[in-house]
């Protein structure tokens, strides 16, 4: 298996449903209070893209993927349109948006992250940047050189390690890893006649988010 930096096509994603997950079992005690134990560290996407297909062209380029991917196989790129950038909605990707910890003057490779919440606050890895988004800073102040960044890992590499006690943070857009969930795909072409106004249904294609 291998991770393709190809991308899923935006705009079918963008008609697609789905979000995170998580494992949670609970059980239910004789005093009638719940124990409750979460089974995943991180929560776990999945998204139903057959929605966003609207045309004969649409069922092309995912059958091109499908098999380029080659089935469940390989995984590659996929823009969750509901949650792709480090910056709030309607704001401006900022270099200073998220946190990615502070320097001691030895340390020079930082994770892009994402933030969730404030009380109990959930970090996200962010593996997967959109190239020429990435901005960073160093106790606020925009850097413009010095460092690089890797696009399929997420991590930013200074060429001198940030001195002791500098925040680094970073703002940037980002896609989501994914493969397809099955190893098959079951098309009803009778829904892309006649320009997508055909009587079929609309195909069931499963992604879902890989540690990659």
């Amino acid at each position: 298996m291998a991770f393709l930096d190809v991308q899923f096509p935006r705009d079918i994603a963008a008609g697609s449903t789905g979000g995170p997950g998580r494992r949670t079992d609970v059980v239910s005690v004789g005093s009638g209070y719940e124990e409750r134990n979460s089974r995943w560290a991180d929560s776990r996407r999945t998204y139903q893209v057959g929605l966003g297909l609207r045309s004969a062209a649409d069922l092309a380029a995912v059958l091109a993927l499908f098999e380029e991917a080659r089935g469940r196989l390989h995984s590659f790129r996929f823009r969750d349109w509901s949650d792709y950038r480090s910056a709030p909605p309607g704001a401006p990707i900022g270099a200073a948006d998220q946190w990615l910890g502070d320097g001691d003057g030895a340390r020079t490779e930082f994770q892009l992250r994402l933030r969730y919440g404030a009380v109990n606050a959930y970090w996200r890895d962010v593996t997967k940047p959109a190239p020429g988004t990435v901005q960073v800073s160093l106790d606020g102040v925009p850097q413009g050189g010095g460092w690089s960044v890797d696009h399929v890992t997420g991590l930013v590499t200074f060429a001198a390690a940030p001195a002791a006690g500098v925040s680094v943070a970073a703002g940037f857009e980002f896609d989501v890893p994914v493969r397809f969930d099955a190893d098959r795909l079951d098309v009803d072409l009778g829904f892309f006649q006649d320009g997508g106004a055909g009587s079929g249904s609309l195909p069931d294609i499963a992604l879902v988010e890989v540690a990659e």
